[in-house]
């Protein structure tokens, strides 16, 4: 009999609403702390209510992963439902989450099987590999087949962005008063890639529309013609999803 098998990813990780295995993936929260407030990211704070609190308060808080003893205390509540456990998370050069992850899964480890894995990206990058993880469930795969599945993804996958304005950049204190000011005077709108599991600020456009124009040609570049799957994030920016969304179908489906 084939082992059962769960996948586990951090809240980082982002995927539509109506995701087909939405139920079956188990998250576990990010800490986010404004003061000696702390929150559990999409448990105990919404999306929208963190921007919020962030433009009230005038800071970016601080953030940090969930312990190992909450990954132990996960994986021993999975552990009555799967015999092994897939633990997907953001990339170990921009969090200690994995880390975290795999203190806990040594834990449990008479317990439950737990395969941790740094997944090198973030956000739909990693909701890319849980889907596919899901589907190999499906159709009977083993755990090492899906991990080294999950190893070829991490090589393949692209992530890039673009913020609308540096104001919360500058409220990090990665970018200056002086820098945002100018940035913002001059309407140049910077192109950041996930490269190597580490932010780079990669390109500039000189509006929000070629932005969209120079990330989409630089995501045709780095992938090739297709078939290829495709996702927008948007953080409090709903009014740029349709004409990012034309920009790309323009490029890839055009004839």
């Amino acid at each position: 009999m084939p082992p059962r098998i769960g996948v586990v990813v951090d809240s980082t990780c982002d995927f539509p609403d109506d995701w087909i295995y939405r139920d079956r993936v188990h998250v576990i929260p990010e800490h986010i702390r404004f003061g000696e407030e702390d929150y559990r990211e999409g448990v105990d704070i919404t999306q929208a209510e963190f921007f919020q609190k962030v433009l009230e308060l005038g800071f970016i808080p601080k953030t940090s992963q969930p312990s190992p003893g909450e990954f132990a205390a996960l994986y021993r509540q999975l552990a009555r439902r799967y015999d092994v456990i897939i633990s997907l998370h953001l990339g170990a050069k921009l969090s200690g989450t994995y880390q975290s992850a795999a203190l806990g899964a040594e834990m449990v480890a008479d317990e439950v099987t737990v395969l941790p894995f740094d997944s090198n990206n973030g956000s739909a990058g990693v909701g890319f590999m849980a889907d596919e993880a899901m589907q190999m469930i499906d159709a009977g795969a083993a755990p090492e087949a899906i991990l080294q599945r999950m190893a070829v993804l991490r090589e393949r996958i692209q992530i890039f962005l673009t913020p609308r304005d540096l104001t919360f950049p500058r409220m990090s204190g990665r970018v200056s008063a002086l820098s945002a000011f100018i940035v913002a005077a001059l309407h140049i709108a910077p192109i950041i890639i996930l490269t190597d599991g580490e932010l780079i600020a990669s390109e500039r456009a000189r509006s929000r529309k070629k932005a969209f124009a120079k990330m989409s040609a630089m995501m045709k570049e780095r992938l090739g013609e297709g078939p290829v799957n495709l996702a927008i994030i948007h953080s409090q920016a709903p009014e740029d999803v349709e004409p990012f969304k034309n920009v790309l179908l323009s490029l890839y489906f055009a004839h």
